[in-house]
C-alpha cells in the first residue's frame, strides 16, 4: 500500500513539472512586440563648422619705452587708466655713466681755458686795430678765433648737460627724460615701479618696456587650426566666438588672417588665424581672454533635416523607414545634404507629413 502511494506521488510532480515547463514555454511566447517610436521631418537651420582656440586681443598694442636709461623716477598712470597720445606717463633720472660725464666736464675745462686765451688775444689786437697798426684782415683772425671758442664753449655745456639731465641746455625742446604715451588708448600693463633701472632702446637692446597701451575698441581673435582643417578656410570666413569669462555672450567676426606656414605643436602641425571681432556697446572684453571660435564652414537655412539617428545604411546606401501603418514600416531611400553631425538635409525622397522610424526607440 505504501509503495503505491509513493508511485502516485511521484506521477502527480512528474506531471506538475511537465505542465510548468509547458506554461514557461507559452507564456514566453506571448512576449509584446517592439514598439518604435516615429518623428516626422522638420525645417531647420544647418551649419557645419569647425573649432579653433586662442584669444582675444588688442589689434595693436604700443610699448612705451624711454629715450634715455637712468632711475624710474615716477610713475603717473596706472593699468586700465585712459590716456591720448603725447600724455605724460613718467620720469627718468638719468644716471650719468662716469667716463662720459668725466670726458664731458674736461671737454667744458678746456673750452673754458681756450675761450679765455682768444679773449685776452682778441683784446689786445682790438687796440692794436683801433691805432691802426693792425690791419683789418688780420684782426678778422682774432674775431673769428674768439668766436669759435665762444661756440665750442656752449658746445661743451650742452654735451655735459645731455649727459647729466638728459636734455641741452637752453633748449627749448622738452626734456627727454619725460616719458610720454606714443599712441591713445587704454593702459594695459605697467611692468615696473618706482625706482627701477631703464634703459633705452639702442643696437644692442629692446630697451625696458614701461608701459602697454592699445585700442580696446578693436579687438581680434587668434587662433590655431589643424592641418586637417584649415584646407576648408577661406578668409572673408564667419566665426562665432564665445569667450570662457562672458559665458552668456557671443560674438560675431570675420576671419582675415590664415598663417601660409604651419608650426608644430605637441607632435600636430596647427595654423595660425586672425580675426576682425565685432563688439557689443554693453560688454567689455578685456585683453587675452580665451576664447573658442566655431568656424562656419558651411550653412543651410530653413531647409527640411532629420536626426542623423534616423539614417540607417547598406550596400545601396542611405535609407528610412517611412510609417504606412500602426507600426508598420516600409525603406524609403532619401538623397541627404548637408550634416552638422546631430541633424541633416534632406534633398529628396521625404516630406514633413511622413512619420520616420527612430530605430534606436524600440520598446517592448
Amino acid at each position: 500500500m505504501i509503495k503505491k502511494t509513493i508511485l502516485i506521488l511521484f506521477a502527480i510532480a512528474l506531471l506538475a513539472a511537465f505542465g510548468g515547463t509547458l506554461w514557461f514555454l507559452w507564456d514566453k511566447s506571448q512576449e509584446e512586440p517592439i514598439v518604435y517610436q516615429t518623428e516626422s521631418p522638420f525645417t531647420a537651420t544647418i551649419i557645419k563648422k569647425t573649432v579653433a582656440t586662442g584669444s582675444v586681443v588688442p589689434r595693436k598694442e604700443n610699448e612705451v619705452k624711454p629715450q634715455v636709461s637712468g632711475i624710474l623716477d615716477e610713475i603717473y598712470i596706472e593699468p586700465g587708466k585712459m590716456v591720448t597720445e603725447d600724455d605724460l606717463i613718467a620720469k627718468v633720472t638719468i644716471v650719468p655713466n662716469m667716463i662720459s660725464l668725466a670726458s664731458a666736464e674736461n671737454r667744458l675745462s678746456r673750452a673754458k681755458i681756450n675761450l679765455e686765451s682768444a679773449e685776452t688775444e682778441f683784446e689786445r689786437n682790438l687796440q692794436l686795430w683801433d691805432e691802426g697798426v693792425l690791419s683789418e684782415a688780420n684782426f678778422k683772425v682774432y674775431e673769428l678765433d674768439l668766436k669759435t671758442s665762444r661756440q665750442e664753449v656752449a658746445a661743451a655745456e650742452d654735451n655735459l648737460a645731455l649727459i647729466r639731465e638728459g636734455a641741452r641746455k637752453k633748449s627749448v625742446y622738452t626734456t627727454n627724460t619725460l616719458v610720454k604715451a606714443t599712441a591713445s588708448g587704454m593702459v594695459l600693463e605697467v611692468p615696473v615701479e618706482e625706482g627701477d633701472s631703464v634703459i633705452e632702446a639702442n643696437t644692442f637692446n629692446d630697451g625696458t618696456t614701461i608701459a602697454t597701451i592699445a585700442n580696446m575698441d578693436e579687438m581680434i581673435f587668434e587662433g590655431r587650426v589643424d592641418e586637417s582643417e584649415v584646407g576648408k578656410l577661406r578668409e572673408g570666413m564667419e566665426l562665432l566666438l564665445t569667450v570662457g569669462a562672458l559665458e552668456t555672450e557671443n560674438f560675431r567676426a570675420d576671419l582675415e588672417y590664415i598663417a601660409p606656414k604651419g608650426v608644430e605643436e605637441d607632435g600636430a602641425i596647427q595654423f595660425e588665424i586672425r580675426a576682425a571681432m565685432e563688439l557689443k556697446d554693453d560688454v567689455f572684453v578685456r585683453a587675452n581672454y580665451s576664447a573658442n571660435a566655431d568656424i562656419v564652414l558651411d550653412r543651410r537655412d530653413d531647409v527640411l533635416a532629420i536626426q542623423e539617428s534616423w539614417l540607417q545604411f547598406d550596400d545601396d546606401g542611405a535609407f528610412v523607414e517611412v510609417e504606412t501603418g500602426d507600426q508598420e514600416f516600409e525603406i524609403r531611400r532619401i538623397d541627404t545634404g548637408l550634416s552638422d553631425g546631430i541633424q541633416i538635409e534632406i534633398v529628396s525622397g521625404l516630406s514633413e507629413s511622413d512619420r520616420i522610424k527612430d530605430p534606436n526607440s524600440g520598446t517592448a
